[in-house]
Formats: C-alpha cells, structure tokens, sequence
C-alpha cells in the first residue's frame, strides 16, 4: 500500500522536474535579455524567475533521489514471488507418502518365452 503510494508520488515529481528542467533557458538566453529582452516586466523580476525555478529544481531533484532510494528500498523487502515454473511444479506435483518396502508385494516371475521365433505348436 505504502509503496503504490511512493511510487505514485515519484511519477508525478518525475514529471514536474521534467517539465521543470525544460521551462528554464539556458546560459545563451542571458545575452539577449541584457539588450531589453523585458526580462525586468516579468512576474519575478529580472533574476527572480532564474532563481526560483532553479531553486525549485533542486527540491524537485533531491526528492527524486530520496524517493528512488525509498523505493528501491521497499521493492527489496517485499517478499518475492516464486518463478512460473515453480508455482505450476508445486501446483502439480502432489503430496506423496513413502510406503514401506515391507508392505509392497514381491513381483511374480513372468514365464520366459522360447528361444526360437516359431510359435509353439498344440
């Protein structure tokens, strides 16, 4: 239950740090916007934006580490199915019990047939 949780969690901080990392513009993009790109009109300000996102990004990826430690770390004590082949040899093989050597009759000697491939004649 905890790990579906966990796991659901992990997806959606995978996204938003995805969607994160491509929102910000790179290093080239300072160039222009120091000739009045109206970097300085925006809602955080001239370095606000770069900051913030930066800053959220960071969260976003040391949570994505923690949550990849936890999972793996609660996928290794989940108990661990058995293989297919396993579970059908213990569906199908029943439950014998040994019976003594004393208890199984002796086998009757057959009759040995004659030597010769011609049949017998009455």
């Amino acid at each position: 239950m905890i790990y579906n949780i966990i796991l659901a969690v992990f997806v959606v901080v995978s996204v938003a740090l995805i969607a994160l990392i491509l929102i910000q513009q790179g290093k080239g993009a300072e160039a222009g916007a120091a000739f009045g790109s109206g970097a300085s009109g925006t809602v955080f300000g001239a370095r606000g934006s770069a900051s913030f996102l930066t800053r959220t990004t960071g969260i976003l990826a040391a949570l994505f580490f923690i949550l990849s430690l936890t999972l793996a770390y609660l996928s290794n004590q989940q108990v661990k199915p058995a293989s297919v082949l396993e579970k059908v040899q213990q569906q199908e093989t029943p439950v014998t019990q040994e019976v003594p050597a004393a208890d199984i009759p002796a086998a009757e000697k057959e009759p040995t047939a004659p030597a010769s491939d011609v049949p017998a004649s009455k």
